[in-house]
């Protein structure tokens, strides 16, 4: 008797353990990808929501309508509910039903949800493609799958195919796992990005293969600490910081990590963007990592001027302060002669730029492509990146005076050329050598050196937030 007690025990505390499993055809679902599932569905997740103990929602094989945009809604007794899709969740073809809605899957509210399997969310956007690109007037489209409000998220292993607008948000969240997705959408496709984060923290990205008509990935304003690692990117727009600086009253965008990441045929490769217009906003602390370009338009980007189909352009300074941003072992093709271009504003140039073992080829050509910089403060090799106001200095670093190289100073003239700013440039470039050589010889009377001169004809300098000895000015 007491031996059947304790089993009893045990198998009742096991079950709590293990939770539930709710099979969405036990409630109504239909596999045909014809009959309309989404009550059943809604009642599937009512149930797992109620419930105290672990609950896992299954989707299995076969094709199941979801015809209307559906919001699964917290906050739930239940902390731990899984959402296990082997099967296929099909969006109605008729881009009008839910074509006006912001989101088709939305989680709002929830807290330890995870999407798990190897399951398929098809968007069924090629309808509302077609519409844009006709020029006609067509709805915006609606996201595949959102999170927002929400915490303790986790999406592995699925696939999101064909969405109307972007693949998968995340908004207004914290603590985001997502790992082994999968993105898919025509190279064509507008406004398909593949993973937004947005005004949400402690976000990762991982393992992750994602080929669309827009960005791979975009980071938007009130991103902070976010970590993107081995993702393949192509065809799409690369991996965008932005666009930044649309709302004067903006968050700023902080602590990101990408690393480890191959853009193939991509038409940017890491991009920092941001509208040409008064913002108090800002990006910084971000680092660029491991990097291989294959065949992308233009590898490295920072354009502070973004408008992306040139029309009713606000055409002003961005406000946007772009700060602290390392580029580091960045090899590959460029399709383009223009390798590495930063297009940044005039009244608030960007400052920390470190390229550090950037080594890029111009496809089909012989030698490396053009660097393009304009109001942008660029070191190369060795860089320390300048601590925020409030953060510790790296310990033993002097933050020295800028120096300029010829090279650079040649890559900035075209680009002067090309904004028509040759004078400004001119001017700050000329202030920057003069500053840098003036500091130089200060320390050599100070050492008790002769001259400034190295020797060969060439004066030494020192680049900002450099730990050596930087690139040297022909005389």
């Amino acid at each position: 008797m007491h031996v059947l007690a304790l089993f009893m025990i045990f198998t009742s505390k096991l079950a709590i353990a293990i939770g539930e499993t709710l099979n969405i055809e036990n409630f109504g679902a239909n596999p045909n990808g014809e009959t309309d599932s989404t009550n059943a569905i809604l009642t599937t997740w009512a149930r797992a929501c109620s419930s105290t103990t672990p609950t896992t929602i299954y989707v299995p094989k076969g094709k199941f309508l979801v015809s209307d945009s559906v919001v699964f809604k917290g906050s739930c007794n239940n902390n731990d509910i899984t959402v296990n899709i082997d099967g296929t969740l099909l969006a109605n073809s008729n881009y009008d039903v839910i074509g006006k809605e912001e989101s088709w899957l939305l989680f709002e509210d929830v807290d330890g949800v995870s999407i798990i399997g190897n399951g398929f969310l098809d968007g069924q956007g090629t309808s509302l493609w077609d519409c844009k690109r006709s020029g006609e007037s067509c709805p915006m489209g609606a996201t595949n799958l959102r999170f927002r409000n929400s915490n303790n998220i986790v999406i592995n292993g699925i696939t999101s195919l064909n969405s109307q607008m972007f693949h998968i948000v995340i908004d207004k969240c914290n603590n985001v796992k997502i790992q082994e997705v999968k993105i898919s959408a025509a190279g064509d496709s507008p406004n398909t990005d593949g993973i937004h984060v947005e005004l949400s923290s402690s976000v990762n990205i991982l393992n992750s293969n994602i080929a669309t008509g827009d960005d791979c990935i975009s980071i938007g304003p009130g991103t902070t600490n976010l970590w993107i690692e081995d993702i393949v990117c192509g065809p799409g727009h690369g991996i965008s910081v932005g666009s930044l600086g649309k709302e004067f009253e903006e968050l700023g965008v902080e602590h990101v990590t990408v690393k480890t990441v191959k853009f193939i045929g991509t038409t940017n490769g890491v991009r920092i963007k941001s509208w040409g217009k008064p913002s108090n906003g800002f990006a910084r602390n971000i680092l660029f990592q491991h990097v291989t370009m294959v065949n992308v338009q233009t590898p490295i980007l920072i354009d502070q001027n973004y408008c992306p189909a040139r029309k009713d352009c606000p055409n002003q300074a961005s406000g946007i302060k772009i700060s602290n941003i390392m580029y580091q072992n960045i090899h590959g093709t460029s399709a383009t002669e223009v390798g590495v271009k930063f297009d940044c504003s005039p009244t608030n140039p960007c400052t920390g730029i470190c390229l550090e073992d950037v080594m890029l080829t111009y496809e089909n050509q012989h030698g490396e492509p053009l660097s393009l910089y304009n109001n942008a403060l660029v070191q190369s090799n060795n860089c320390v990146v300048q601590p925020e106001p409030g953060e510790p200095t790296t310990s033993g670093v002097k933050h020295n005076q800028p120096c300029i190289s010829k090279h650079t100073f040649l890559t900035s003239m075209r680009a002067a050329r090309e904004f028509r700013l040759e004078d400004q440039v001119i001017q700050f470039l000329t202030s920057l050598i003069n500053v840098a050589y003036d500091s130089r010889k200060s320390q050599d009377r100070g050492k008790g050196h002769a001259s400034s001169f190295n020797g060969h004809g060439k004066k030494d300098c020192y680049c900002t937030y450099c730990n050596r000895r930087g690139h040297t000015i022909d005389t």
